[in-house]
Order: C-alpha cells, then structure tokens, then sequence
C-alpha cells in the first residue's frame, strides 16, 4: 500500500504520515514547508524504506507526478491556511487551495485510479446559522478561504461524477493539539491560547469569547483517515470529519486555567472579518461511515496540545 500525504511536513500531515506507516503503508510526502516544517518529520526516517519525501508544491507538476508516482491513495491536505491570511492575499490562497487540489486530482487521474482524501473545512457552512451544521446544509461561505475550500470539495466532487474518480472529502473542524505552530498571527486559537499561558502573556480573545468551536483532536482525525484508506472508502458527498460538540472559547480558557493551576489574563479585541460566531457538526453521517471511531476528549487533546507545547518552548530557549 502506498499513500502520497501533500501536506506532509505539516500540522495535520505529520500525524497522518505517523498513523499510515504504523499500519504498514509505504509513504511518499510531498510540502513545500511554507507553514511545515521537515522538524515534524525528522524522527521518520524520512527518505528510508518506508518513507520518502518530495520538498516541492503541488503547483509544481514534475515534484508532483514524483510524489505521486505509483500511489494506490492520496491524501490531500497541502493548503494556505487561515481565514485572516486569505483576507490578506485571497489569490495565493485560490492558487494554493483550489488551483492545487485541481493539479492533484489531475496527477491522479495520470496515475490511474487512485483513491484521492481532501481536506475541506467548515468554513464552507459560513453565514448559515443552522446549528448542528450537516452535508445537506446550503453554503454560505464569508472569507476568501472558506471560498477555498469549497473550491476543494466541489472539484473533488465534479471528478468523482466526471471521471469515475473514487474520492471522499472530508470537512474538518478546528483540529488542534501537538505540532500546531503557535506564535504567529495566523495561529489558531487553542495553540495561541496555550502558547500565551505558558509565556505569562496575556490571552487575546476576539470578540467576547462566547463564540463556540467544534474542537476535534488531531489524533482522531488522522485515524479516520487512515481508516479510509485501509478501507479505500469513497463517498458522493462531503463528510464532516468532527463529533458534534460545542464549545466556547470561554470555557476552553477555564478548562486551561484548570489543567494549569492558574488564572490566565485575557485582552479582548474586535472579531475578525470572515470568522463565524459558532460552529457544531452533525456527526450523523461520519458516525454510518465510520461507525468504530471513538474521539479523543477536549480535556485528554488539550493537556496533550499542554504537554507538547512545553517541549517546544524548551526547545525554542536552548
């Protein structure tokens, strides 16, 4: 079995590329380590037996079709991140994420018939208030990365109806926990919030913090998909890749107030354009996929996201 993981080098990619060669999968990765780092790969053995790896983007086709050379599955999820990001410069965020998944799925088809994973993202629910967000749900993205992303899904789509390409996209929901980059501008909230009570800086919460968050711990997104290639699942529609809680980021800052021991000092600013006020998955359609994922814990991710980020801090001072 070999998968080629676009995105290798980061956050999510580093943890896919782990679940898939504790299975036996041979892996090829392919980044460019704009937002990766070849650090989340250095314990690997990258460029071994098992793993081989491609620094490139997927814009390029020749470090592509390399990449993707002899691959029973692709598992997308090279992306510009971040709503603020792509309000900053929505072109190189459409190249990076629609204009790339449609090199990829272009690389497949070349390939012949691979099973090709894409990462969406919720982000495509946008505007719409309904709360569990499910599949059936109309689309109201507000950010040109929302836009991005459901550029992903529906190319993804339009191939598998086009061409007979075997494909499942899946619509993630705040994933968090170890390896997730703090301390830029664009980080994401939980790595910022414990990035900043860990430094004895201050929390900056957007808006008032009421704002909820479907949390999914990066572990379990990863087996689920290494799931779906063992299993070589392929569905007609998105999926939400996420188990229908909901959380405000109030309470996330008591729960790491809790697990920390101290009180944390928040600065609270404007809400930023594109970001929605609360996000929930319907899991119902995940769950008849999927029926044996059990996810990890908010509490169990955080104190791991806890754990990893005192590391990184060590690391960072020496």
């Amino acid at each position: 079995m070999r998968v080629c993981v676009t995105g290798a080098a980061g956050f999510i990619g580093s943890h896919v590329v782990r679940h898939l060669l504790e299975v036996g999968a041979e892996v090829c990765g392919i980044d460019d380590l704009s937002t990766g780092s070849r650090d989340n790969l250095e314990d690997l053995g990258v460029n071994g037996p098992e793993m081989t790896f491609v620094e490139g983007s997927i814009l390029d086709p020749a470090a592509l079709a390399e990449a993707c050379h002899g691959a029973d599955s692709i598992v997308h999820l090279a992306a510009r991140p971040s709503v603020p990001r792509s309000i900053q410069d929505p072109v190189a965020t459409h190249e990076a994420n629609a204009t790339g998944t449609l090199r990829v799925l272009e690389a497949a088809r070349r390939i012949g018939d691979p099973l090709v994973i894409v990462a969406s993202s919720s982000s495509v629910y946008g505007a719409n208030p309904a709360l569990p967000k499910h599949e059936g749900l109309m689309l109201a993205p507000l950010s040109p990365y929302a836009v991005s992303k459901m550029a992903t899904e529906q190319y993804t789509m339009a191939w598998q109806h086009s061409y007979g390409q075997r494909s499942l996209a899946f619509r993630f929901f705040n994933v968090f926990g170890p390896r997730q980059a703090p301390g830029h501008a664009y980080a994401a909230v939980i790595p910022a919030f414990v990035h900043a009570a860990l430094t004895g800086d201050p929390l900056t919460v957007h808006g008032d913090g009421t704002q909820s968050r479907d949390f999914t711990y990066v572990g379990t997104v990863a087996e689920v998909i290494t799931t779906a290639v063992i299993e070589q699942i392929s569905h007609p529609t998105p999926i939400n890749l996420a188990f229908g809680t909901r959380v405000s980021l109030l309470e996330v800052i008591d729960m790491l107030e809790s697990q920390l021991g101290i009180s944390l000092e928040r600065i609270h600013t404007e809400v930023r354009p594109g970001d929605v006020p609360h996000s929930q998955a319907d899991n119902s359609l995940l769950r008849s996929v999927f029926g044996g994922i059990t996810p990890v814990p908010l509490a169990q991710g955080l104190a791991a996201t806890v754990e990893w980020m005192r590391g990184y801090l060590k690391d960072s001072d020496s």
